[in-house]
């Protein structure tokens, strides 16, 4: 009796260092998975949920958030308003939950700032830039590879010679949100 008893009890002991292995082999390889995670994945996660979003030079900004491309994500907030956000300008984000995605698709993947800045330039919607200092209003006239240029104008009138009182050059890295109605 006294084996069974030794016996019983080494096999406890090896059963219990093997539950521990595996605990701390997991634990390292969920470790590992996480810190593959980017900022872009746990946006991804949040699409379709809304969220409240604080940017450096900016206002806070609250709404759904509806896309996530390569280096920028869209909110639209309940004011109607459409905001266009890179991630180099976050400084937190609320209310993610804890999902994360990858990127999936070729074109969801590469579309970026540059592109959707392009389309609003495209659509000729004014908007209101938040780049530091005080907000610009006008409409987007170009965006080159690193740099969009804005002719600057009342919000409520249309993009015409005689309404534009300046043309400013903003360089993408200095851009905090674009705001459009």
């Amino acid at each position: 009796m006294r084996w069974d008893a030794l016996f019983a009890d080494l096999e406890s002991q090896f059963d219990a260092l093997q539950a521990e292995d595996l605990y701390g082999e997991v634990a390292d390889r969920i470790r590992a998975e996480v810190g593959k995670i980017t900022v872009l994945d746990r946006l991804r996660g949040a699409v379709d949920t809304v969220v409240r979003v604080e940017l450096a030079n900016a206002e806070p900004v609250q709404g759904e958030l509806t896309r996530v491309g390569k280096d920028c994500l869209l909110i639209e907030t309940e004011r109607a308003e459409e905001w266009l956000i890179p991630v180099a300008a976050l400084v937190a984000v609320h209310r993610l939950g804890p999902w994360a995605e990858p990127a999936v698709g070729a074109v969801a993947g590469k579309l970026g700032l540059a592109h959707l800045l392009r389309g609003i330039a495209r659509d000729r919607s004014p908007v209101t830039l938040f780049c530091g200092g005080a907000p610009v209003t006008g409409t987007i006239d170009r965006v080159g590879a690193d740099f969009l240029e804005i002719a600057e104008h009342p919000l409520d009138t249309p993009r015409r010679r005689t309404e534009v009182y300046n043309v400013r050059l903003v360089p993408t890295q200095a851009l905090c949100a674009v705001r459009r109605r």
